[in-house]
């Protein structure tokens, strides 16, 4: 593995917004046009109200990133207050296949274990697919019973793991 897995430092966080703004609007899944842009961009709070884990290289050039938070709180779409839950996910086009993205969801599994969680639950889009190959690998369940929509139109898929 040519890069580490830590929380964010404060001279990431620029780089961890535009990464995450770059994915989902470049991969389509965001319009560039949305309100969502601006919330995807703000990685600093992100990092102060939940947890910005990012991916770097060896010149702290920031690869990937995600955001972790427990059930329960603002930042938690769907997990339960005994669930950790990832939102965000993202890996720039150059570091996809070099597994970024599924040392980001590890990460977000050991953390949740560390916090003495009992699993784990988050929400993803259905044109994800290749973010729903890492889920599976790793281990994760689709959770039909829990699917959900923040809006008429946003239908979201649930994925789950128990410890």
């Amino acid at each position: 593995m040519d890069y580490l897995i830590r929380r964010a430092l404060p001279q990431d966080l620029d780089a961890a917004g535009r990464l995450t703004v770059d994915v989902f609007v470049g991969d389509g899944f965001t319009a560039p046009t949305s309100q969502y842009v601006e919330h995807l961009r703000d990685a600093e709070r992100r990092a102060r109200e939940a947890e910005l884990l990012v991916a770097v290289d060896a010149d702290d050039q920031v690869l990937g990133c995600v955001t972790f938070a427990v059930g329960g709180t603002e930042w938690a779409d769907i997990a339960e207050p005994h669930e950790g839950e990832i939102r965000m996910l993202a890996t720039a086009a150059a570091a996809r296949g070099r597994g970024v993205g599924a040392a980001l969801v590890r990460a977000s599994i050991t953390r949740s274990r560390d916090l003495g969680l009992a699993g784990m639950a988050f929400s993803t889009r259905p044109e994800m697919t290749t973010a729903h190959r890492i889920y599976e690998r790793l281990g994760f369940r689709r959770t039909p019973a829990r699917d959900w929509a923040p809006y008429p139109g946003m239908d979201l898929m649930v994925y789950t793991m128990v410890f």
